[in-house]
């Protein structure tokens, strides 16, 4: 059975439930029970706390964990990224109070910096060469500069309305991040197989989400031009309607082009369209 370590609460713990479920695995933790064993899949589910997951991977008490990579950069655990899941994006950010004068890096020299991030915030003062002091805060970063504690903060940002309530700006970005799938380095047989299966699924599930699969009907005289607008993964699928010199073409959009493609579709006169979101995508 594979083991693996995902997030005890919060968002991460949505997310990642949320994928597995889309990738056919079910997990029930009724009762906030520290491990789980899912159905769908061979599958033994871990809840921990977010900065105990790198170590318990690193060690082999598990075998794989969904954490975000801040986490991860800032454990500096010796573990493999597999898979980046698109979801709980966000940034570790320098921010000061609003009405402070920002002029560049220069600025942080000589300052006192609140963060939870100590070793991600000293890489990046050696990195761009600069003198300031961490203090080091386990909570409500946010409001070190209004107590006196702090010149600037290290912390993570999403929105950044966090910041802006506490009269705070963002000045710089440190890292970005995002929940990925990591694993030991220390997997072999049966383990590294389920793994992969796993992996497998994980895949078909994401590249689903960047396609949407098209259907429309198109007059004869524009079947060439509508297939040039949309290849399709090979090529489109096209069938005759009852109605003589009509077609029906079925095929798969990327969304970093969806808009250009559908207005493209309706002026060379493409009716009809239909626009569904693909569940899972094998290539």
């Amino acid at each position: 059975m594979l083991k693996i370590a995902v997030q005890k609460s919060g968002r991460l713990n949505e997310g990642s439930l949320a994928l597995l479920r889309d990738c056919g695995i079910v997990v029930e933790n009724g009762g906030d029970k520290l491990k789980a064993e899912a159905s769908g899949f061979p599958l033994e589910v871990i809840f921990l706390r977010n900065s105990d997951i790198p170590e318990y991977v690193q060690d082999g008490v598990v075998h794989c964990g969904i954490i975000g990579e801040n986490v991860l950069a800032e454990s500096g655990a010796g573990i493999d990224v597999l898979q980046k899941l698109g979801f709980s994006r966000c940034r570790l950010s320098l921010a000061l109070p609003k009405e402070g004068k920002y002029d560049g890096l220069s600025w942080f020299n000589g300052k006192r910096i609140a963060t939870s991030y100590p070793n991600s915030l000293q890489k990046f003062l050696k990195k761009n060469e600069l003198n300031a002091e961490i203090h080091l805060i386990n909570g409500s970063v946010e409001i070190a500069p209004a107590l006196g504690l702090a010149n600037a903060v290290c912390d993570l940002v999403s929105s950044g309305n966090t910041l802006f309530s506490n009269g705070l700006k963002e000045v710089e970005v440190i890292l970005k991040s995002e929940a990925v799938l990591v694993a030991s380095r220390q997997l072999d047989g049966e383990a590294r197989q389920l793994l992969d299966k796993l992996l497998f699924r994980i895949r078909a599930v994401l590249n689903a989400r960047k396609y949407s699969y098209v259907l429309l009907n198109c007059p004869e005289e524009r079947l060439d031009d509508i297939i040039n607008i949309l290849p399709g993964m090979k090529s489109p699928t096209i069938m005759p309607l009852a109605q003589k010199g009509w077609y029906s073409l079925h095929s798969v959009v990327h969304e970093d082009d969806f808009w250009n493609h559908i207005d493209a579709l309706k002026a060379n006169g493409a009716e009809g369209i239909l626009i569904i979101p693909i569940e899972k995508m094998i290539y």
